[in-house]
């Protein structure tokens, strides 16, 4: 084999071999950008709505806030979410109030 003929094997290979790296590397960004579907997040008033419906009973603002923070990991704003439950009840929504700052689900649920 001459040195030309060498020369062309050795150029040849290496641009095979990187005409694949750059097909792969492609590959990889599509399946990067491609849209995952998102997951939706739970709602505050829907981690209260899973709250009460364990429960089974009204709950006072305080024990629910305790439970979705047990049950969720997150703290909710005692003004925020009592306000969230008037707006819900008001609208004629799921909810119900029991007594003062106490919330539970239309059904008895």
């Amino acid at each position: 084999m001459e040195k030309k003929e060498v020369e062309d094997a050795v150029l040849n290979a290496f641009e095979i071999s990187l005409e694949a790296q750059l097909k792969a590397i492609k590959r990889l960004r599509s399946e990067q950008t491609e849209k995952k579907p998102q997951q939706r997040s739970t709602s505050q008033v829907e981690m209260v709505y899973d709250v009460l419906s364990k429960a089974s009973v009204p709950l006072h603002i305080s024990e629910i806030i305790e439970r979705v923070e047990k049950l969720y990991g997150i703290r909710l704003e005692r003004e925020s979410i009592v306000s969230s439950l008037v707006k819900k009840i008001s609208k004629g929504d799921r909810f119900l109030r029991t007594g003062k700052n106490t919330f539970g689900l239309k059904g008895g649920k």
